[in-house]
């Protein structure tokens, strides 16, 4: 049976480059990176060789990378961490956030008595910068964090990156951005645009799972998330997940390599699904900003009210399509999407979110296209004049 993999947001396939780099570590480099024996400083090499990779592709220094196993420690650790050490009395943000942006904070406010600003959103997804600036501007208002993701992981909307750094330099405040669904799909240099924490994951751009990293401008250098040992220089305990760090860094090498063709590529995937989604059904929307600032990879489709709702995604999987309702972190949950709720979304209509690779191709589309007409109803031809 043919199958489609359009959930891409909720994580890639793994290269064969990128297992192709990773083989070595795995089979016969396996040392210690912390051990000063020939095995051990063979490893720490490959490491170091694979942080100056990923130091490049962001503008970056070697020494403001640092290695985690995912977007979400990164979070918490930027977040928590600049509560702790930094002296932060108030963090802004959006409700829209991965919930491991808005727990962590949710969690400080709970127990360091954070003060907590969440700017609303409009229909689109989109914060108001006006608004952003009066909540920095408030005087009294002691150290603030802001925290605001790059591009929302199920409707795609984006901020402007540069111009909410602008705002925090202005005002004094640190910024923090969740980039996990970006790094590997815009280009980033933290140099450009000033930025204090930045968050990537590596299985979001085709590399393994359970790795990701940190980026930590050094004036807002924080003491360690996870207590241990000296690794990662003394920034987080634990043995190097080194045969997943080797991964990320070859992952984000040839995504940054191939952004442009990539990108290209992608862009037509999803704009021939939107444009084949709006002639085949009636009442066709999509949630976001698709037109607008939106990350290329997502299109989250809102199909009008019918009875076969509730079970489009696992008819959809049945037909072959893998796809989802929203952030892969809250399947199994009954609540629906607190991101369309933020929008003030229409809940009798049924969201899904495709999502896209290079992998994917417009033959795939018409597959989807071609099972979607066997589960939902079909726009009816325009009569003749």
């Amino acid at each position: 049976m043919q199958r489609v993999y359009f959930d891409n947001a909720a994580t890639t396939p793994i290269s064969e480059e990128v297992i192709q780099a990773m083989l070595p570590i795995l089979r016969e480099q396996y040392g210690n990176p912390s051990s000063i024996h020939a095995e051990g400083r063979q490893v720490r090499a490959a490491l170091e060789a694979a942080r100056k990779m990923v130091a490049q592709c962001i503008g970056a220094g070697t020494g403001e990378v640092f290695f985690t196993s995912g977007g979400t420690e990164s979070n918490n650790m930027a977040i928590k961490c600049a509560v702790r050490d930094l002296g932060v009395r108030r963090i802004i943000s959006s409700p829209t956030e991965h919930h491991c942006g808005i727990h962590a904070i949710e969690t400080v406010a709970h127990e360091a008595g954070v003060e907590v600003i969440w700017l609303p959103v409009d229909t689109k997804g989109r914060i108001s910068y006006d608004m952003l600036e009066r909540a920095l501007a408030e005087p009294g208002a002691g150290k603030t964090l802001v925290s605001l993701m790059h591009a929302n992981n199920e409707i795609g909307t984006m901020i402007d990156l540069e111009k909410v750094s602008g705002l925090c330099r202005t005002y004094g405040a640190l910024f923090h951005s969740d980039t996990v669904q970006t790094i590997g799909h815009f280009p980033m240099n933290v140099q450009q645009v000033r930025i204090d924490f930045l968050s990537g994951a590596a299985h979001k751009f085709h590399g393994p799972k359970g790795v990701g990293f940190i980026y930590i401008n050094p004036d807002a250098m924080i003491k360690p998330f996870i207590d241990g040992g000296a690794q990662e220089r003394n920034m987080r305990g634990g043995t190097e997940n080194v045969y997943g760090i080797i991964g990320l860094a070859k992952a984000l090498e040839l995504a940054t390599q191939q952004l442009e063709d990539r990108t290209e590529h992608i862009r037509d995937v999803r704009g021939y699904l939107k444009s084949r989604l709006s002639e085949e059904f009636e009442d066709i929307q999509f949630n976001g900003d698709p037109d607008g600032e939106s990350l290329y990879t997502v299109l989250n489709v809102s199909f009008p009210p019918d009875p076969k709702n509730e079970m489009l995604l696992l008819l959809l999987d049945i037909h072959g399509i893998s796809c989802s309702g929203g952030s892969a972190c809250s399947s199994g949950s009954e609540k629906g999407s607190h991101v369309l709720e933020a929008l003030g979304a229409d809940p009798m209509r049924k969201s899904i979110r495709f999502s896209f690779s290079h992998y994917n191709t417009r033959e795939e589309v018409d597959f989807v296209i071609s099972q979607l007409k066997t589960i939902l109803p079909v726009k009816e031809p325009a009569l003749a004049v």
